[in-house]
Parts: C-alpha cells; structure tokens; sequence
C-alpha cells in the first residue's frame, strides 16, 4: 500500500501549499501546484521510491543514478529553480534565470510545506531555512531570486510565519507582481 500513503503525502503536501498560496493570494497557482506529482511519470515511481521522511526521488536517485521523476517534474513546475536554468548567451555555460516573484513565493511556500510534510511533529520555522543554507552555492540560481528566497526564509525563521505572510502581501506580491504574466 506504498501507493495510498505517497498518494496522502502528496495530497497532503499540496493541501499546505495550497493553503499558503491562498493566504497571499495566489489562487491559480495554489490549484495548479504540483499536478504533474499525479501523471504517471511522477507518481509510479513516487510510490515505488516511498519512504515517507523523505522525498522519493533521493531514493530513486540513490538506486539509478538518476531520477525520472524530478526530470519530469523540474521542466513542468515553474516553481522550482532548475526549471529556470538556461544558456547563458554572454558568458557561455549554464546559469540560473531571474525568477518572476510570484514564482518564488511559490517556491517559499513549497518549502516550507515539504518540511512540514516531512518533520510532522518535529517541524519549527527554521527547517526551510537550514535546507536551504546546506545546498546554498550548490545552486545555479539567480542572485536576485536567491536574495529574495533566503530573505524569506530568514524572516520565517526569525520571526515566524504570521508575519513573514503579512510582509509577502504586503511588500513582495504588489499588484503588479500579481498580473504578471509568464
């Protein structure tokens, strides 16, 4: 029964996250979040790689070499960093894009839902931000979009959720940070 209990951990997890995004007004992308976690490519070997403390697609990595999973996820979800990585055309190689705010709001939120998901219990506002500072100059991520990202990370773990979700609204998604269109 591997398959039900990734089934309530996914659902769980975009429940969270779909819960954050409507706090700050970010309807369509909280309904949207993750869907393709439900496509076969995702779920079959979500289910097949669960553990339940961890994210599947470390194990399938773990036992392959890669993930088919991620691949197939990181193109199709545009919160996620890697779907922003592209050519750089003035330097050569691989680079981070700047991502459009509203994206890393996403990307915020589903940070925090996936350590909720994953530490239940355990779970204190600093586990997004100690994720995030152990891969930190691993990333090919954008200096702004990295700024804003820690920003809102140290702010959740120093001040807490109810006030870092009043700063987003108040001061990162302006209206126009809200219509953009990408």
């Amino acid at each position: 029964m591997k398959w039900l209990s990734h089934l309530r951990t996914i659902n769980h997890h975009k429940w969270l996250v779909m819960k954050s995004c409507f706090k700050l007004g970010l309807i369509k992308q909280g309904l949207m979040h993750d869907i393709s976690k439900y496509s076969p490519t995702e779920f079959l070997v979500g289910a097949k790689y669960f553990q339940g403390t961890r994210s599947p697609n470390n194990a399938e990595r773990e036992d392959k070499g890669y993930t088919s999973a991620w691949l197939h996820h990181k193109g199709r979800n545009r919160h996620h960093l890697e779907y922003w990585i592209d050519y750089d055309l003035d330097n050569g190689g691989m680079t981070g894009m700047k991502m459009p705010v509203k994206y890393v709001v996403e990307m915020f939120c589903d940070r925090v839902a996936a350590s909720k998901n994953y530490n239940r219990e355990d779970y204190n506002d600093t586990f997004p931000l100690t994720y995030f500072l152990k891969a930190k100059g691993k990333y090919l991520i954008h200096p702004e979009t990295e700024a804003l990202l820690e920003r809102l990370l140290r702010m959740l773990a120093e001040q807490g959720e109810e006030k870092t979700f009043a700063y987003i609204r108040s001061e990162i998604l302006t209206p126009a940070v809200r219509k953009e269109k990408v």
